[in-house]
């Protein structure tokens, strides 16, 4: 088994229900984070680790992810003959930026089913997960720290984060010993989205993995779990449990910015955290977020109320006919 990892593997058949309409017809990844789609940031991270093969699993209406990563000569063409160099390189970057793939997962069974559509691209080498509601901050290179720690104890390693025990609910939690590093932990336990008072730590799961091929073997024998699908999470438990076949399972604890934008506010926050930092936004939004927050102090709220879905009409059932 070879024990440099080469390929990252990104799930992208989510049907993004927490963001319709607005996915109705466009994919969740798709949507603009600033000026970029949330699922370049997540390429980006990857290529930055030197992981420049990557398979996108996809599922049904999600050609503009391929569209996306794929040469637009039309607009090429336009942007040349306006001289607008600046947008032409952006656009150039984008379908340069890595050799992407991608393969249908069909039935949506569950990240766990999902991971295990890669098996065939991956082979019998360790390789990258990278979730894409998940942006880590380039300033935090949380996934190169995640391969150098693979690498070196040739195992399997999960990102971790603290989070407010209220929320543990939302994530996996992991049960954890100490190592030698103070980022590092041996995880002895895994339970997937448990309430508070059940959880093993406030240590959650985020969406970054490196596994060894193994979880292949683990993921064929892994019954559904919670809410009927194959559990990732289960199946790193599986590997917890059995470390002279596995290799065992740690986990690297991130202390870094994390940008969540797979839930509504949470997006919107990642889009104005994200743009502070810019160069080309922070000094003019600076001081217009200040000056906005400030009148929210003194102004009465004003709720504005989402519009109601419209009532569907009942089908009428047609008379039975004579005999």
């Amino acid at each position: 088994m070879a024990n440099h990892v080469t390929k990252a593997v990104i799930p992208a058949a989510g049907l993004g229900t927490r963001f319709l309409p607005a996915t109705k017809a466009m994919p969740k990844e798709m949507l603009p984070v600033v000026d970029k789609p949330a699922i370049q940031y997540v390429v980006e991270e990857a290529v930055d680790a030197g992981l420049h093969d990557v398979l996108m699993v996809t599922g049904r209406n999600k050609n503009a992810l391929e569209n996306h990563f794929d040469r637009n000569a039309e607009l090429e063409d336009t942007l040349q003959k306006k001289g607008d160099t600046d947008r032409l390189q952006k656009v150039n970057y984008s379908t340069s930026l890595a050799d992407v793939h991608y393969v249908r997962q069909g039935d949506p069974k569950g990240l766990g089913h999902a991971v295990l559509r890669a098996q065939m691209h991956v082979g019998r080498e360790p390789f990258a997960v990278l979730l894409g509601d998940d942006i880590i901050d380039h300033r935090d290179p949380l996934l190169t720290r995640m391969l150098d720690v693979q690498h070196r104890l040739n195992t399997t390693v999960v990102a971790l984060m603290e989070v407010d025990p209220d929320s543990i609910h939302l994530y996996g939690a992991a049960a954890v010993e100490p190592t030698d590093e103070d980022d590092v932990v041996r995880i002895t336990g895994l339970v997937e989205k448990p309430d508070k008072e059940h959880a093993p730590s406030n240590l959650a799961i985020i969406g970054r993995y490196v596994l060894r091929p193994e979880v292949f073997d683990v993921l064929e024998r892994t019954e559904p779990g919670r809410g009927g699908e194959i559990q990732l999470t289960d199946a790193l438990q599986s590997m917890a449990e059995a470390p002279d076949w596995t290799g065992g399972v740690y986990g690297v604890v991130f202390r870094g910015r994390r940008y969540d934008t797979g839930d509504r506010l949470d997006y919107i926050k990642a889009i104005v955290q994200l743009a502070i930092d810019r160069e080309d936004l922070g000094p003019e939004l600076r001081p217009w977020l200040r000056e906005f927050t400030d009148g929210l102090e003194d102004a009465p709220q004003e709720v504005v109320e989402e519009m109601p879905a419209e009532p569907v009409a009942p089908v009428e059932q047609p008379e039975p006919a004579e005999s």
